[in-house]
């Protein structure tokens, strides 16, 4: 099965495929979506969907994953992250793909074995999990995370 991750901003969408077959995960490829923060925030989440429809139409995942949304103690940065969410999911609906979503801390657990760990660790295990993988940035392993975590979380087919 072709799992897409993802970790939806408004400055960067991280993005990870992978294939799960049983117990073994093999890296496809990995991404970010950026966006110019002086163009209108229109033209922002448009260039979000739009890249991440590329990603789905490149890579065909029977499905994607997300983490749940979390509250930042910044309204406007809760809000911004809300409508990057919202065009990503959009994304996924339009190409038919159904999105799990996982609380941040089981991802991080099922990733490095706590819940409580840092993004480095984070990206350190992504790169023990996925060995010889080229990481575009943070915020694909932040999606490689979420990807690894729901083929060992989500219900099987």
């Amino acid at each position: 099965m072709i799992i897409l991750g993802l970790d939806p901003s408004l400055s960067s969408t991280g993005w990870g495929v992978i294939r799960s077959e049983g117990a073994r995960i093999t890296h496809i490829a990995n991404g970010q979506i950026t966006t110019d923060a002086r163009a209108p925030i229109a033209e922002r989440l448009a260039a979000v969907q739009s890249g991440l429809a590329a990603v789905i139409a490149a890579h065909r995942p029977a499905r994607a994953a997300a983490e749940e949304i979390f509250l930042n103690k910044n309204p406007q940065s809760t809000l911004k992250l809300a409508q990057a969410r919202g065009a990503v999911l959009a994304a996924c609906g339009v190409a038919g793909l159904a999105v799990n979503e996982h609380a941040a801390r089981l991802v991080k657990k099922a990733v490095t074995g706590t819940g409580g760990a840092e993004k480095q660790q984070v990206a350190a295990m992504v790169k023990v999990l996925l060995p010889g993988v080229a990481i575009a940035g943070s915020d694909a392993a932040d999606a490689l995370a979420v990807a690894i975590a729901d083929a060992h979380l989500a219900p099987r087919p």
